[in-house]
């Protein structure tokens, strides 16, 4: 059999967090194509149908794939910056992965509301969909949707839960105040 006409493999693993079990599956290449919390597995059914479909993959469990579980697992201890350049790979329309793209840019420890991401994106007009867009992302926590909130500051949806998002966005303040504070920082 040569290369070509392997079936390409999808590499999937799952770890404990302070906020439930996530699941992750990457490509062959070390890209993460889906992140997402298992106790909201329909979401995550859906995400890998759409990842998926019309492809002839094989999913193959695998135990931290190119380092990405070592990586969530220090930025869950607190090294925020340990998912910072994970390579992401997560389909999606063009103005999608416009939104997403802007999501990576959202400093940790920061907010910004819809209408930020809708002008970073170059559509002010577009709030109600970049909302549709950071909602159907495929890879929270690395691409963060969780740190977009309401024009007046509150928390609106989170796929994982308005919990989940309280948290992350605490543990991201609560370690960057942290590390701005020490000295020599």
């Amino acid at each position: 059999m040569s290369a070509l006409d392997r079936v390409p493999e999808l590499q999937h693993d799952e770890l404990d967090t302070p906020l439930g079990r996530l699941t992750l599956i990457a490509d062959a290449e070390g890209r993460l194509r889906l992140l997402g919390w298992l106790e909201g597995h329909q979401r995550i059914e859906r995400a890998l149908t759409t990842l998926t479909s019309g492809l002839e993959l094989a999913v193959r469990r695998v135990h931290n794939p190119h380092g990405l579980r070592a990586a969530l697992e220090a930025y869950f201890a607190g090294q925020l910056d340990a998912i910072d350049r994970l390579p992401v790979l997560s389909g999606g329309t063009p103005f999608q992965r416009r939104v997403w793209n802007a999501l990576r840019e959202i400093p940790c420890g920061e907010t910004w509301s819809y209408s930020q991401l809708a002008r970073r994106t170059g559509n002010p007009a577009a709030v109600r969909a970049v909302g549709l867009a950071n909602g159907a992302n495929p890879v929270g926590i690395v691409v963060p949707c969780h740190r977009v909130i309401g024009a007046d500051g509150s928390l609106t949806g989170y796929g994982g839960g308005l919990e989940r998002k309280r948290w992350l966005l605490a543990h991201e303040r609560a370690r960057r105040s942290l590390q701005l504070s020490l000295p020599g920082q």
